[in-house]
């Protein structure tokens, strides 16, 4: 758990959208980036080469009024110990205008549990921020995230505005992946040979939430197709491959031809897809942070 180059960006980036105020960060959150980094990202001339945590630079440079953690174990001094996989103290409930999880959730086997906490200790318009891992950390902790996760809990049904989710490549420092929402029924499959964070924000609307209703976008949309399948419809006027089946032996015949025509056009797409994050990943759009943040 800790403050990376890229967590370092998405605080810079959150921060931007609206100061910190009041924050908690799930697990105290160490500084991993070189100092040098941090003084250049937050152009700041202290020295935080004797920080082991990163409460003073949250305070000082990124709008934070104050900082606490929240841990199962005193081994760190979080200011409170309690096991994100059991249910808040009502102590609390809504008291921090940022909630920042910066790698720990993947470590935590309840997660539904822990998403509805974090969602607990935030102030209605406050914010959330996700760092976790999506590809190939696998064996860093329990879980690997994915971001259809984020855009089917943090929905505006579910009492949630303005769900941000982006991809950052950790081998890739000057660009992140913005991702599109899922829709049409239309998954986002991401692909890459190197390792990648999911980076994640929302605002709590108001001080009612709701996490009963998280399902797959997809799988959403053909069960709703099903639905609207049993429905008495209107005949429609019969197409092309309506009559060309009246026509057996012309529909015989077309019909493999067509099919494999489709596999010849499926091996070359395939063929030409990169293994590295990029912006030919379908469902992303490149960002690039000097311009962005």
């Amino acid at each position: 758990m800790g403050i990376d180059i890229h967590n370092l960006n998405f605080l810079r980036y959150s921060a931007k959208a609206r100061p910190l105020g009041n924050t908690i960060t799930i697990g105290r959150q160490g500084l991993h980036a070189a100092e040098s980094t941090v003084r250049k990202l937050v152009g700041t001339k202290s020295s935080y080469r004797n920080q082991q945590y990163c409460e003073q630079l949250l305070i000082e440079y990124l709008g934070s009024t104050s900082v606490d953690s929240i841990d199962n174990s005193d081994y760190e001094s979080a200011t409170h110990v309690h096991d994100m996989n059991n249910v808040l103290p009502d102590s609390l409930y809504g008291k921090y205008d940022t909630v920042i999880d910066g790698g720990c959730l993947e470590h935590i086997y309840n997660v539904p549990q822990a998403l509805k906490n974090c969602s607990l200790l935030c102030k209605p318009g406050g914010q959330i921020l996700h760092m976790v891992p999506t590809n190939n950390l696998c064996g860093h902790g329990f879980w690997q995230f994915s971001p259809e996760l984020f855009f089917s809990l943090y929905s505006g049904a579910n009492g949630y505005t303005g769900t941000e989710v982006f991809i950052a490549d950790l081998t890739d420092t000057k660009r992140w992946f913005q991702v599109r929402m899922p829709n049409n029924g239309k998954r986002v499959n991401v692909h890459s040979s190197t390792e990648l964070y999911v980076l994640a924000r929302t605002t709590l609307a108001g001080g009612e939430f709701s996490h009963a209703s998280v399902q797959q976008s997809d799988y959403q949309f053909e069960w709703e197709k099903s639905s609207a399948r049993a429905q008495p419809m209107e005949a429609k006027p019969p197409g092309i491959r309506d009559k060309l089946k009246k026509v057996r032996i012309i529909y015989r015949t077309l019909s493999p031809m067509h099919r494999y025509l489709l596999s010849v056009r499926q091996a070359y797409l395939n063929s030409r897809v990169e293994t590295g994050l990029n912006g030919k990943n379908p469902g992303l759009t490149v960002q690039k942070l000097q311009s962005f943040i």
